[in-house]
């Protein structure tokens, strides 16, 4: 079976500290005003005393079926040997079609390049043999990757072992999302993260 690179959220360990955030934009060079991962406020939902609310962190979820791949008219965006998508910065010619496409809002763009740029998991440092900036930066250690398709991963042993706590991002478009997020401490809102406040607007549910 094909690798299939991704990372794996313990949403009940985050914090909402950001420094997943802010790891990623010093170790890519991340353009100012633009993120590669954003850490959204799930909450709060529920009526008082039962209120819940965590924290959710989300960059590219290496879909199995990328939109953003499908769109691109130039062959810049594209799925590579382990499962990542990548940006090939000498082909992509900054149509946006990529940014459109992803329903998960996870690429942006480089004003200053005039390209489009995405999570890749930090594949310069996992050719080092190192792990991404988001993992090993996330002081709650809430943050794993690894090969999905690999039952003997670490990541397919920590989803074994929460199994029925296992949840993906909201799939309307048949993009099949490899991101995996763990929640065993509050409900799981089916909702994608970008659009909370609209759902939820007027008060908590």
């Amino acid at each position: 079976m094909d690798r299939q690179l991704g990372i794996v959220v313990e949403v009940d360990r985050c914090i909402g500290c950001r420094g997943c955030q802010v790891a990623c934009k010093f170790q890519n060079n991340v353009s100012l005003g633009t993120s590669r991962n954003h850490t959204y406020t799930m909450g709060p939902v529920g009526e008082f005393p039962n209120l819940s609310m965590y924290f959710l962190t989300v960059m590219c979820q290496q879909c199995e079926n990328p939109a953003c791949v499908s769109v691109c008219p130039t062959g810049a965006c594209y799925k590579d040997e382990d499962g990542v998508i990548r940006i090939d910065a000498e082909e992509c010619i900054g149509c946006k079609s990529c940014l459109s496409a992803c329903p998960f809002h996870a690429n942006n763009f480089n004003a200053e390049m005039r390209i489009a740029d995405k999570c890749t998991i930090c594949a310069e440092l996992r050719e080092e043999g190192e792990e991404p900036a988001c993992v090993k930066n996330c002081s709650g250690s809430a943050l794993h990757y690894g090969d999905l398709n690999d039952p003997e991963s670490e990541v397919s042993k920590l989803l074994a072992a929460n199994e029925g706590h296992v949840y993906t991002l909201k799939d309307e478009s048949g993009c099949k999302p490899s991101g995996r997020f763990i929640l065993k401490n509050d409900r799981w809102i089916d909702v994608l993260p970008f659009e909370f406040d609209e759902t939820f607007e007027g008060g908590a549910n």
